[in-house]
């Protein structure tokens, strides 16, 4: 099942060349399987005295679609986890579906 699947991009903001990479792994992974948004999650690790704030990242236009973010595991590590397992929670839903409606196509 092609829709079966999630990509998680995680990649540091204060590095001005991770923000020109996410474009090429998008397009290795996400575009080239035919993944939906909300299998796919942009993960920004900020490091303690991070210059970039939250929400305020130069994306190319087609990446703001994406579910984005924000990490500080020595700051905030509950919140975090809690945006990590809500993705999880989507890619389970959209497996489910997929294969509820493979099993309706196969019964029809």
């Amino acid at each position: 099942m092609k829709d079966s699947s999630g990509v998680a991009i995680i990649f540091n903001p204060d590095i001005p060349s991770h923000l020109k990479e996410i474009e090429t792994w998008h397009s290795m992974f996400i575009s080239s399987q035919g993944l939906h948004d909300n299998q796919c999650l942009l993960i920004a690790h900020h490091k303690p005295g991070s210059a970039v704030e939250d929400g305020r990242l130069p994306l190319a236009s087609h990446l703001t679609r994406l579910p984005l973010i924000h990490s500080n595991l020595e700051e905030e590590p509950e919140e975090a986890r809690q945006a990590f397992c809500r993705y999880l929670g989507n890619v389970v839903n959209t497996m489910s579906e997929s294969r509820e409606r493979e099993e309706m196509s196969i019964i029809t």
